[in-house]
């Protein structure tokens, strides 16, 4: 089977605006959600700053009644709270918990980086080391296991086709939604939520910071301190949050009324294996190209066809290999390239989050013509002046019309790839 794939509903949880209405907003008028935080100027973290959601834990008790919501890591509460809003703004009700039976032909396809480090750190580890054992409670494993966002999900909105969590560093949250795009377009589930959630806690971030790969220069101008495509680019400042959208085969999706935001025609996920100049932490530009090349070729469409790209554009020095990258695997450069954004310079890098929320934020745009400003491009990357015209990035809120085809990739440690192709819906 080869069934066409539309996106019926959308949730976000990001750090300059929590809610599909506030983050298109926020995306409009260029909102940076990047401040300064005390507590990691109290831990001496060289970098000061990051994108941390404002969220209301009190939306989620209705649905965790029988939790205690102190104990459950962000990873999860964002993830709750983003599908909440995808499932119901994709025109379902939240099922009541004793419901006869789970929705058998939906499932969800979750991904998290790091998962729930806040309660590892916070809490497991402490009471360990001190021998408290009896002080972690019966419900330990299941707030701090890798799949928990997704079982808390799928509890609440009572799933029974395919629930997953998957991991593949910050390509993790785009790679998701390929595969719950695979998995409807296959026949093998009428739909599934996917998406990704990353928590904010020092204990994941401070890998980062001792890597030297943040931004520690701009904790006075927090909104400055993300500058994908800039010259200035010196490390990439953190996030946090979560993205979820509705992926529904489109006859079902039909048949029930339901509104549609943009049609899914292909995707494809690759490897670089950590050859050819590709790393733990570097990309094989080789197999950034294929990626791309591969994800057209399953969208059945040209190079020439793609009008706008969401980058993964982290702000580090990858910017430029990656607009190489796109110009190689397009074909295209100078003023015949594509208009090329990243969400980043808004919300900073969300890790294993990053994919979904910005898919959210691409598909957003493609429905409604724009292309947000991309903060702080300014001066741009020599490299990257070189290859492209300097209108292809928009410093101000782009209007494009006749906007039909948007792609998204993103890329992550161990030389992972995933690219995702969005058509506006006819």
């Amino acid at each position: 089977m080869n069934r066409r794939v539309v996106i019926t509903g959308m949730g976000v949880v990001a750090p300059n605006a929590t809610g599909i209405g506030n983050f298109k907003t926020a995306l409009e008028n260029a909102q940076s959600g990047i401040k300064f935080i005390q507590e990691l100027k109290d831990l001496n973290f060289a970098c000061q700053i990051g994108g941390v959601p404002t969220i209301d834990n009190d939306a989620l008790q209705p649905y965790l009644q029988s939790y205690n919501m102190n104990n459950l890591s962000l990873v999860v509460r964002y993830a709750c709270l983003s599908a909440i809003e995808a499932w119901q703004d994709a025109g379902f009700e939240i099922p009541d918990i004793d419901s006869p039976e789970p929705m058998w032909d939906t499932g969800l396809i979750l991904g998290t980086g790091l998962a729930a480090l806040d309660v590892i750190g916070q809490k497991n580890v402490p009471l360990v080391d001190a021998g408290k054992i009896k002080r972690l409670g019966s419900t330990m494993i299941e707030q701090i296991m890798v799949s928990g966002n997704s079982a808390y999900v799928s509890g609440i909105l009572g799933l029974g086709n395919q629930v997953s969590t998957i991991s593949s560093a910050c390509s993790t949250g785009t790679e998701a939604l390929i595969t719950a795009y695979n998995r409807v377009r296959s026949g093998l589930a009428n739909r599934m939520l996917a998406g990704g959630s990353e928590a904010y806690t020092p204990y994941i971030w401070g890998g980062f910071d001792s890597m030297r790969v943040m931004n520690g220069a701009s904790n006075d101008q927090p909104e400055a301190g993300s500058k994908p495509l800039s010259a200035q680019a010196n490390g990439f400042v953190p996030g946090s949050g979560a993205g979820m959208i509705v992926v529904e085969e489109l006859e079902t999706a039909l048949q029930r009324g339901a509104k549609i935001y943009a049609e899914i025609i292909g995707g494809a996920v690759n490897c670089g294996g950590q050859r050819m100049g590709g790393s733990m932490t570097a990309p094989n530009s080789t197999a950034v190209q294929l990626c791309i090349k591969a994800a057209m070729a399953d969208a059945n469409i040209q190079a020439h066809q793609i009008d706008a790209i969401s980058g993964h554009l982290s702000s580090t020095m990858a910017d430029p290999v990656e607009v190489a990258n796109w110009a190689i695997a397009l074909n295209r450069k100078g003023s015949d390239f594509p208009t090329i954004n990243s969400t980043k310079s808004l919300v900073g890098h969300c890790l294993g989050a990053a994919g979904a929320i910005e898919s959210v934020a691409a598909i957003l745009q493609l429905q409604n013509n724009f292309m947000h400003a991309s903060l702080n491009a300014d001066p741009v990357h020599p490299d990257i002046a070189n290859l492209i015209h300097n209108n292809c990035i928009p410093r101000t809120q782009t209007s494009l019309p006749n906007m039909q085809i948007l792609a998204k990739a993103s890329f992550g440690f161990g030389d992972v790839n995933s690219c995702i192709i969005f058509k506006k819906y006819h």
